[in-house]
C-alpha cells in the first residue's frame, strides 16, 4: 500500500478521497488554489499546498504545478477526483513518467475511451451494443455525409469525438439542416475540446440515461457492481441519480454487465470506470464510458456495501480485488440530489458566503460536502456544493428519506437548488420511477408557462 497520496481535485471529491485515505492508513496531501485556502479538506491536511491562483487553468488544471507538489512532499500516487484532470491521457502519463502512480486507468485506455470515435469501436468489437451510427468520424464531402444519415436514418444527432459534459451535440431532424449542423459542431469541438472530430448517430427519442458501473484490477480481474438511473437531467448535466434502476429486469442488467466485463478485460483496463447507455423499448445502447470515479458513485456504494474509492487506491496499489462477482449483492435502494449554488428554476450561479450551514441526518442518510458554517464558496468553479445520499429497503422509503433530509437541510447566505429537488421528489411520474433523459426540461418548460 502507498504511504502518502497527493489529492488533485477540490471540493467534496477532495474530501471523499481524503476520508478513504485516512481509513487505510495513508497519508494525503492536499493541494489547493488560493480561492480554496480556507476549505476544511485543507485545514484538516497533514500536508497541503498551494498550486496557483483561483482559475482553474493556473491551479486545478496546472500539470507542472500538480506534480512539483507531489514531489516536494515525496507523494507516491496520485489521484485525480473527478473533472478537472481525472480523465486527460496526457496527465496520466506526465504522472506515471515522472515516477508516480497515477490512480485510474492507463494512459492508453483513458485516451481510446476518452475519443468517443475510438470508444465506440472498442465496444463493438468486445460485443457491447452501441447506437446505429457513422462508422468512425465523418468525412468532409457532403455528398458522404447525407448518404449517411439517409442510411441511419433521421433524427440524427452530431455529436463531438472528443466531448463532454453535454456541449459539442445537434440534433438534426431534416436533411436540409444537417450539413449546417456538422459545420457547426465541428467549429464548437474545435474550440471546446482543440478536436474538430465528429460523428453520426441514430437520435433516440424517449431514452433513459443507465450506467454501469465497473472496477478492475491489474490480475484481469473485473466486477459490475449493478446499474444507475441518471436520466433526471438538465442541458445533459445530471441532477438527481438513483440504484438500482426502476423497471429494468434484473437478469437485462446482469447480461449488460457482464459484457461490460468481459469488455474491459479485452482493452486491458484497469480501476473504477462507468459505462453510460441510452436505454429505450428494453434495449442498452453504448454512448460513451467514463474512466474516473463518477459524482453519484455514493448510490451504488450504498446498494453494494463497495468503497468504490477505497477499491481505486488498492487496486492502484497492485492489490487483487477483495471480491468476486458472485459475492455483489444488490440490497435495497439509495438516491442522490446534487446540491448546487445557483437558483433553483433559474438555474444561474449564486457564489458567497453561507451564513449557515445545517446539513440532516438520521438512518440511510449520507451528506458529502465540504462546506461548512461561514464558508465562502467561489465563484470560480462548478455550482455544486454537496450531495445527499439516502438509502432505504425499498424506492419509497429512499424517497421518504430523502424528503425528509431536505426539509432539515439549511443553507442560509447564498441559494440552492434544494427548491427543486422537494418539488420534483413529489412529482407523480419521478414517483413512479422510469423517467426520460428530456422529462426535466419538459417540467421546467411546463412550470414556466
Amino acid at each position: 500500500m502507498f504511504k502518502k497520496i497527493l489529492i488533485a481535485n477540490r471540493g467534496e471529491i477532495a474530501l471523499r478521497v481524503q476520508r478513504a485515505c485516512r481509513e487505510l492508513g495513508v497519508k494525503a496531501v492536499m493541494v489547493y488554489s488560493e480561492a480554496d485556502k480556507e476549505a476544511k479538506y485543507v485545514k484538516l491536511a497533514e500536508e497541503a499546498v498551494c498550486i496557483g491562483p483561483a482559475p482553474s487553468g493556473q491551479s486545478y488544471l496546472n500539470m507542472p504545478a500538480i506534480i512539483s507538489a507531489a514531489e516536494v512532499t515525496d507523494a507516491e500516487a496520485i489521484h485525480p477526483g473527478y473533472g478537472f484532470l481525472s480523465e486527460n491521457a496526457d496527465f496520466a502519463e506526465r504522472v506515471e513518467q515522472s515516477g508516480f502512480q497515477f490512480i485510474g486507468p492507463t494512459p492508453q485506455s483513458i485516451r481510446i475511451m476518452g475519443d468517443k470515435v475510438s470508444a465506440k469501436q472498442a465496444m463493438i468489437k468486445a460485443g457491447v451494443p452501441c447506437v446505429p451510427g457513422s462508422d468512425g468520424e465523418l468525412p468532409e464531402d457532403a455528398a458522404s455525409i447525407r448518404r449517411i444519415a439517409k442510411a441511419i436514418g433521421y433524427p440524427v444527432i452530431i455529436k463531438a469525438s472528443g466531448g463532454g459534459g453535454g456541449r459539442g451535440m445537434r440534433v438534426v431532424h431534416t436533411e436540409a439542416a444537417l450539413i449546417s449542423a456538422v459545420q457547426t459542431t465541428k467549429a464548437e469541438a474545435t474550440a471546446a475540446f482543440n478536436n474538430p472530430a465528429v460523428y453520426m448517430e441514430k437520435y433516440l427519442q424517449n431514452p433513459r440515461h443507465v450506467e454501469i458501473q465497473i472496477l478492475a484490477d491489474k490480475h484481469k480481474n473485473a466486477v459490475y457492481l449493478g446499474e444507475r438511473d441518471c436520466s433526471m437531467q438538465r442541458r445533459h448535466q445530471k441532477v438527481i441519480e438513483e440504484a438500482p434502476a426502476p423497471g429494468i429486469p434484473r437478469r437485462q442488467i446482469e447480461r449488460i454487465g457482464e459484457r461490460c466485463v468481459a469488455a474491459c478485460k479485452k482493452i486491458g483496463y484497469r480501476g473504477a470506470g462507468t459505462f453510460e447507455f441510452l436505454y429505450e423499448n428494453g434495449e442498452f445502447y453504448f454512448i460513451e464510458m467514463n474512466t474516473r470515479v463518477q459524482v453519484e458513485h455514493p448510490v451504488t456504494e450504498w446498494i453494494t456495501g463497495v468503497d468504490i474509492v477505497r477499491s481505486q487506491i488498492m487496486v492502484a496499489a497492485g492489490e487483487k480485488l477483495p471480491f468476486t462477482q458472485r459475492q455483489i449483492q444488490i440490497r435495497g435502494h439509495a438516491i442522490e440530489c446534487r446540491i448546487n449554488a445557483e437558483d433553483p428554476f433559474k438555474f444561474t450561479p449564486s457564489p458567497g458566503r453561507i451564513t449557515l450551514w445545517h446539513q440532516p441526518g438520521g438512518p440511510g442518510v449520507r451528506v458529502d460536502s465540504h462546506v461548512y458554517n461561514n464558508y465562502f464558496v467561489p465563484p470560480n468553479y462548478d455550482s455544486m456544493i454537496g450531495k445527499i445520499i439516502t438509502y432505504g429497503d425499498t424506492r419509497e422509503q429512499a424517497i421518504a428519506r430523502m424528503q425528509t433530509a431536505l426539509l432539515e437541510t439549511v443553507v442560509e447566505g447564498i441559494q440552492t437548488n434544494i427548491p427543486l429537488h422537494r418539488n420534483l421528489l413529489v412529482d407523480a411520474r419521478f414517483r413512479e420511477g422510469g423517467t426520460n433523459i428530456h422529462y426535466l426540461e419538459k417540467w421546467l418548460a411546463e412550470r414556466s408557462k
